[in-house]
């Protein structure tokens, strides 16, 4: 067995200790320190005009059929998908996704989580506000989500990429910002 004896042999704590000085590091410049290692895209600034409308209605779900699906089977894809391009690439597609679908195992209340995310596309878009955000997502969960995913689709996002990704396309040009124009009606009935 194996014991000191600090007390017979007197022990100098001198002999232990190192001259060495640790300098803690300097702080990052306020530029560096960001949520995000890209800036907000500049091709979806709000209106000025008041709360603008949603560029698709509530019950639209057909409109985009493959995400209606998905949405329908597993809404913590869709979830996960708005929620990285709303917070603007702070938190994973995967991290948000996985919450959104432990609570909806676990609680049934997912919803809860989600409205908060309509509330933030709708300040960051100006969007008006038809119903109260949890209202929209306590009675039609699955329609509320369709209709945000085609929101930030129709603004230009390629949702299966992400924030950091179309910041990138916008930043070396491929994405070029859609124009709201008037819609386009097809021709004339012929005989």
């Amino acid at each position: 067995m194996y014991h000191h004896q600090h007390s017979s042999q007197g022990y100098d704590p001198s002999k232990f200790q190192h001259p060495v000085q640790v300098q803690a590091p300097a702080p990052a410049p306020p530029q560096a320190i960001r949520s995000s290692p890209y800036p907000a895209p500049a091709m979806y600034p709000p209106s000025n005009g008041g709360p603008a409308q949603w560029s698709t209605g509530l019950c639209h779900c057909f409109d985009d059929l493959s995400n209606c699906l998905v949405t329908c089977f597993c809404p913590c894809i869709t979830f996960g998908q708005i929620a990285d391009i709303v917070d603007r690439g702070t938190r994973p597609c995967s991290s948000s996704g996985t919450a959104y679908g432990l609570l909806l195992g676990f609680t049934g209340l997912a919803c809860l989580y989600s409205c908060v995310y309509r509330s933030k596309l709708r300040a960051q878009y100006d969007l008006e506000e038809t119903h109260s955000d949890c209202l929209v997502h306590f009675c039609c969960e699955v329609c509320a989500l369709c209709q945000e995913y085609r929101e930030l689709k129709n603004r230009g996002f390629d949702m299966s990429i992400g924030w950091n990704a179309n910041v990138d396309r916008q930043r070396r040009g491929v994405i070029q910002p859609p124009v709201m124009g008037a819609p386009v009606i097809g021709g004339a009935m012929m005989r």
